[in-house]
């Protein structure tokens, strides 16, 4: 049975009583002395768009994003994406935005006030919180060390090391896969082989978890300030990047085998599953982040535009990156093709001079074997490779843009080869990693709010000593991160990303879904949102709500666990003798 709405004082209709028993806890909370001071608020609503869009908007839109979108599809895969937000995504954004926006709590009061058997989800969702700021500050300690080491001419990965003796393991790999594994990481060849603790990444470490201690030390009072320039700068960087490599050779191959939409994979449930996880990641669902911010808004603040909004400036961004880095990894094929063209020239060469018929090979300068073009050569060996002797190979750009990379994979092995191909390399790198880094503080932000927001909300004590409890938080995180500054510390930072997160965050948001739609009732819900906002949202969002964002997250549930029990947990090893 339904509770009808009750009148305030001055003979409004107010809220449900749910909305009013909060307000009524909060006036008498303001009246005892004892209580923790009142509620912080955004100054604007800049500031909240700035909170918002930093913490959707993370490390994935730029290196996990583009890879989904280069293995499945496409441009195909993008239309499925965008359906999926609709759909999905934005209806479950949107139920979060409203409900820390009209209890004006964190994740466990706001769960809490719907039912007190409910708290447990707030809980949840405070736990999954730390366990991501875990691992996500060690990639920010990552992106320090390789912002530091951008500060000199050449870069240190773009060559191996000149120690007087030939380095098998570089040469056998790559400049930058050297670096990255050896240098960077020191890293060991299996999980079992802790290693030593890395003196470089550790002292990174310490000090990306002193710059979210220092942004989150008086609650989003700082935070916000530094996110005036840690939510814009990521745009301003894209879009310098974005113009310099389509100025690049190899921009529009990249660009165009991104988007060229191959539809069959819509038959692919595994694509549908990858799709329905991004939309679900890229929006912070579940981690309780989106609750707390929204908690600081205005009862009147138009959540349902702000749903809209947030997550199309959050598709837009995942495209420019989309973008951006195809653009340069096209640059960076089409740099590696050449250089298997002019290899093959070489021997053509060495065969043309030894007398072999001059008519089966193609038409370039056997003095310059940088003369021959990539067209001619492919036609050439399309038709005549078979008919001299010698083994040729097959210069195709379309192969080579297929061995995509992602993650760390991508960042700090092929974004960074190719951006050491470029003239002022030094200032580029620097750049890129800049930007990571804010990227990556943004979301830790948001991280570290879902984290402290619900307990201090729920326990005054905390609420009275938050200062205290920012810094506790911090230094914990630390020295449990030290886990993952040890030199088998990348391995650990992958299964966490795997393992740590993506079924205990589904789990959180269809609990999430069916306390709302169903315990609560989406109707009782609409009008909550109807008493905020002035006006009411269509009953569509009844239906998504209660079947088609519920099914969904089920279905992606048990494919999560399916997949989960035909893979058992693994990772990629680092073995120098087979690389």
């Amino acid at each position: 049975m339904e509770k009808q709405p009750l009148s305030d004082d001055d003979g409004r209709t107010g809220a449900p009583q749910l909305e009013v028993s909060v307000v009524a806890s909060e006036e008498s909370a303001q009246q005892d002395t004892s209580e923790p001071p009142a509620r912080d608020g955004w100054n604007s609503k800049v500031e909240y768009f700035l909170a918002q869009v930093g913490f959707s908007v993370g490390l994935g839109n730029v290196w996990r994003f583009p890879y989904l979108c280069h293995q499945n599809g496409g441009g195909a895969f993008l239309l499925l994406y965008v359906l999926l937000m609709l759909v999905v995504g934005i209806p479950l954004f949107f139920l979060e935005l409203a409900a820390g926006q009209a209890i004006r709590q964190g994740s466990i009061g706001v769960w809490k006030s719907i039912s007190p058997k409910l708290a447990g989800i707030g809980y949840s969702s405070c736990v999954v919180c730390f366990f991501v700021a875990l691992y996500y500050n060690v990639i920010l300690a990552w992106s320090l060390f390789y912002l530091g080491n951008s500060f000199q001419y050449p870069l240190p990965w773009e060559q191996c090391p000149v120690t007087g003796c030939i380095l098998k393991e570089c040469e056998d790999s790559s400049p930058t896969t050297y670096f990255w594994y050896r240098t960077a990481l020191n890293i060991t060849d299996s999980i079992d082989d802790t290693g030593s603790f890395n003196p470089y990444i550790t002292c990174c470490l310490l000090a990306a978890w002193t710059i979210v201690c220092l942004g989150m030390f008086k609650g989003i009072k700082t935070s916000v300030k530094v996110m005036y320039f840690s939510s814009i700068f990521p745009y301003v960087v894209l879009l310098c990047f974005l113009i310099r490599g389509l100025l690049l050779d190899g921009a529009f191959e990249g660009i165009t085998h991104m988007f060229y939409p191959k539809l069959e994979i819509w038959g692919d449930m595994q694509v549908w599953r990858q799709a329905a996880t991004q939309v679900f990641f890229a929006l912070g669902l579940g981690f309780g982040s989106i609750i707390a911010y929204s908690s600081y808004n205005p009862k009147n603040n138009n959540c349902h535009r702000d749903a809209f909004t947030v997550s199309f400036i959050n598709f837009l961004t995942s495209v420019l990156a989309t973008l951006v880095v195809f653009a340069v990894l096209g640059f960076r094929a089409k740099g590696k093709v050449m250089e298997c063209v002019v290899s093959n020239a070489k021997q053509l060469s060495e065969l043309f001079f030894s007398g072999e018929d001059r008519n089966l090979m193609p038409r370039f300068n056997f003095s310059d074997p940088t003369s021959l073009a990539l067209e001619d050569y492919r036609a050439w060996f399309k038709d005549y490779s078979d008919k001299v002797s010698g083994t040729f190979t097959d210069c195709n750009i379309e192969k080579e843009m297929q061995k995509g990379v992602e993650g760390t994979g991508l960042a700090f092995i092929a974004f960074t080869e190719a951006m050491s191909q470029l003239p002022g390399s030094p200032f580029w790198s620097a750049l890129f990693f800049l930007m990571l880094l804010n990227l990556g503080l943004s979301t830790m932000f948001g991280t570290m709010e879902g984290i402290l927001a619900p307990l201090t909300d729920t326990f005054k004590t905390l609420a009275r000593n938050k200062t205290k409890l920012t810094v506790f938080s911090c230094v914990i995180g630390f020295l449990i991160g030290l886990l993952f500054t040890q030199r088998c510390g990348n391995y650990f930072v992958t299964m966490f990303d795997d393992y740590s997160a993506t079924l205990p965050l589904i789990i959180v948001v269809v609990f999430e879904t069916f306390s709302v739609s169903w315990l609560y009732g989406a109707d009782r819900f609409l009008d909550d949102i109807e008493a905020m906002l002035g006006w009411r949202p269509t009953v569509v969002y009844k239906y998504l709500w209660k079947y088609v964002c519920l099914l969904a997250m089920l279905g992606l549930l048990l494919a999560s666990m399916i997949r989960m029990f035909i893979n058992p947990p693994r990772y990629m090893a680092w073995d120098p003798k087979t690389v």
